[in-house]
């Protein structure tokens, strides 16, 4: 029983309407479900993806308009990984994003800071070249991000973390650490911090969601409370389900099956049009669409 890969990363902003400009607008990706929190239904909750928001290609973050900045640092993911089909995707990338975000090319990849500091690796990676993209019409499929293939952490913890990492099943490479399932797989990269922890506030990572099928997903509750982590039980979130708890350097660890997907409650040809609510927030539907910013089909300009 091995975990899929990534699942989605979350992350937080200020701005909703400036983070679907860029997110959807820049990078190319479909917003495919405008909801909010679960547990804070005041706030935007907004998913991005391919065209079907499929596990491993979701990147989310909940909106708080006015947040103050945040600060990565020990237990927090600090970056997040996303492949590319080659080094002419990256070229191309470094052209496009030019006065658009703060970029910095390295050997085989290109860095890309968001308006409010999160940091996107753009990693060549060939092989990704035949796999599913949000297919955005102003993005050429052949230089189009692929699939988030890894994250990079701070850890206070790294023996700690190790341990509960071997008992999920992730193999070690150096400081990276893999799990891989079905030839879906991500790296969990744990770097030594400097010392200073955290805060979480816009431009900083949430959590990071690691998949499961949903027949083992049962199974993972053993392994957590093997591992010594206190876990939740098992949440519905409509579009999946999930677990959380902390692993010992303190990062936000879910793990999240891999259905019934985005397109249980609107057509796939239409995922991210209108505002979708939890079951148990609908009754809050007219005051939150009135406090709500509206937020555009970002890919609307380029239709």
């Amino acid at each position: 029983m091995r975990l899929h890969g990534i699942h989605h990363v979350t992350a937080i902003t200020a701005d909703g309407p400036r983070n679907a400009e860029f997110y959807g607008g820049v990078l190319g990706l479909r917003l495919v479900k405008k909801t909010v929190n679960f547990d804070d239904p005041g706030a935007y909750h907004l998913y991005y993806g391919d065209r079907t928001g499929a596990p491993g290609t979701v990147l989310t973050f909940f909106e708080y308009p006015g947040a103050r900045l945040g600060r990565a640092g020990e237990g927090m993911v600090t970056r997040i990984d996303w492949s590319v089909p080659g080094e002419a995707a990256l070229d191309w990338w470094e052209r496009q994003l030019a006065g658009r975000a703060a970029t910095e090319r390295g050997t085989g990849h290109l860095d890309v800071w968001d308006h409010e500091g999160l940091i996107t690796r753009l990693i060549a990676v060939p092989e990704s070249a035949s796999l599913p993209h949000a297919e955005a019409p102003h993005v050429p499929g052949e230089f189009a991000l692929r699939r988030m293939i890894g994250v990079q952490a701070q850890a206070r913890d790294p023996e700690g973390s190790a341990a509960v990492l071997e008992v999920l099943g992730f193999e070690r490479d150096a400081d990276h650490w893999w799990t891989e399932a079905d030839g879906q797989g991500a790296a969990y990269e744990l770097v030594h911090g400097d010392g200073e922890a955290a805060i979480g506030g816009a431009g900083t990572t949430h959590h990071v969601a690691w998949a499961s099928t949903d027949a083992d997903h049962a199974h993972w509750l053993g392994r957590a409370a093997e591992a010594g982590v206190q876990a939740t039980p098992i949440v519905d979130r409509d579009y999946f389900r999930s677990i959380y708890f902390r692993e010992p350097s303190g990062v936000l660890f879910e793990l999240a099956t891999d259905g019934p997907g985005f397109a249980v409650d609107e057509p796939a040809d239409a995922l991210g049009a209108t505002l979708r609510l939890p079951r148990q927030h609908e009754h809050l539907r007219p005051l939150l669409e009135e406090r709500l910013a509206p937020i555009s089909d970002p890919w609307a300009p380029y239709r």
